[in-house]
């Protein structure tokens, strides 16, 4: 990918932005085109100081102690945030004609095997970031493998990015292939020294990872459980309800509990900071459950549509309070670009009886995300104090897309067609703490 740079552990440099603003100062709700949450801020300049925060946003040039980029008639977005994306899957992307069980079995799990060795797990962790950079994710929650070494690539490749990331070591012990298995006492102790290592540390947080329900056992589920219950702050991630087959298997796996989502409820997996990708199969009971515990589910709809898994309810979630936030789920999902998946959310969710905004989907994906988080002092909008995570857009590319921007007569139906008609190819440059890592060449 042409643009990437890393750059070492680079300090950022007093810099102001000129450029067209966009970003949130409050949920848009769902269908609303001229939301007043919408905050947009045409011709103005974005100040990036030493410590790579934003020191303020205003009309007016700054003085000559600032670096200044003359961006006029661009985009500028906070980066996006990627809920649930699997490292190990850029191998597997793009596989065809499975659905969710036989494809892990079929593509996932061989592809993850080869993390075993760390040589291919930190070359795969510096593919795997500069490429979400690449397609203007700043941030995400990501799944590594089973293996310590595919953990510690990513925790070193996003530190040496200055990246916000959320990850951990995959538990897996029943019901895959035995080099992905692991032990609960081992992986306890694994899982352990890891979040002494990198939880809190510059801008990492740890995850406790269990795959899904299927993979891991009773016993594996408490000990996720006693991890979280020990570690205030550290968060939970899985799966949950993405496909009728592995719902039955659950019911089958666990009779005692009331349903998929009651499982997790049940082993203490939970809280305020659980991400839950895809939800697709839950009931009203188990939206109840999620706002009770401030738990969110990642809305994967790119994946959803290629796994042919089922369309997300997002409006009776949304009824019943529940967080949702927007997710790539590579290699399910087909691209890395947020873009693309809101474009997809928009068309499963149409699907549903429901014509999102585009302020909806870019919220979720930016200041929405944060919040669900509990990152949003730290990411998510263009706000004085927060990271200078930041990504600088083109309107339009290519002759069809300039047609329709040129043709657009007020914000919310231009924000759309960018949405609709934009990809990877739209990033001009992005910025993560105030340093540049990827400039389109």
């Amino acid at each position: 990918m042409s643009g990437l740079s890393v750059r070492g552990r680079a300090a950022p440099v007093p810099t102001a932005i000129l450029a067209d603003l966009l970003d949130f100062q409050a949920d848009p709700g769902l269908v609303d085109p001229i939301s007043a949450a919408v905050r947009w801020r045409p011709a103005h300049w974005l100040l990036i100081d030493a410590t790579g925060r934003i020191a303020a946003v205003q009309p007016e040039a700054p003085g000559d102690d600032w670096l200044k980029l003359d961006r006029s008639g661009q985009l500028l977005m906070p980066g996006f945030i990627d809920t649930h994306v699997h490292s190990p899957q850029l191998d597997v992307i793009a596989s065809w004609g499975t659905e969710l069980l036989d494809w892990l079995e079929r593509y996932t799990f061989p592809a993850e095997a080869r993390h075993a060795d760390p040589d291919f797990a930190r070359a795969a962790a510096a593919l795997f970031l500069d490429a979400l950079l690449a397609h203007g994710s700043t941030s995400a929650v990501v799944f590594p493998t089973v293996h310590l070494a595919s953990t510690e690539a990513l925790f070193e490749a996003a530190r040496d990015r200055g990246m916000r990331l959320v990850t951990g070591k995959v538990l897996m012990d029943r019901n895959a292939p035995e080099a992905l298995r692991d032990d609960v006492v081992q992986a306890e102790r694994d899982c352990r020294a890891q979040i002494a290592r990198w939880h809190g540390v510059g801008r990492l947080a740890y995850a406790v990872t269990p795959r899904f329900a299927v993979t891991s056992s009773p016993a594996q589920l408490s000990m996720a459980g006693r991890l979280l219950a020990d570690h205030p702050g550290v968060y939970l991630q899985t799966h949950v309800a993405e496909n009728r087959a592995e719902v039955a298997w659950i019911a089958e796996l666990f009779p005692e509990a009331r349903s998929y989502l009651d499982v997790y409820a049940g082993h203490g997996l939970l809280t305020e900071r659980s991400v839950l990708a895809h939800g697709i199969w839950l009931d009203d009971a188990d939206r109840r459950l999620l706002q009770q515990t401030g738990a969110q589910i990642a809305f994967c709809p790119s994946s959803n549509l290629f796994l042919g898994s089922g369309l997300f309810g997002w409006q009776q979630a949304a009824a019943q309070g529940v967080n949702v936030s927007l997710a790539s789920d590579v290699g399910g999902g087909t691209s890395l670009a947020m873009l693309r998946n809101l474009a997809d959310g928009y068309k499963l969710q149409a699907m549903a009886g429901q014509r999102l905004s585009a302020w909806a989907l870019l919220h979720a994906a930016t200041r929405g995300a944060a919040q669900a988080l509990r990152l949003d002092q730290e990411i998510g909008s263009l706000e004085p104090g927060l990271m200078a995570d930041a990504c600088l857009w083109d309107w339009a590319v290519g002759p069809v897309a300039l047609r329709r921007d040129g043709l657009a007569r007020e914000l919310h139906e231009r924000v759309f067609a960018w949405m609709m008609l934009g990809d990877e190819r739209n990033l001009v440059e992005c910025w993560v703490g105030g340093v540049s890592r990827y400039l389109r060449t």
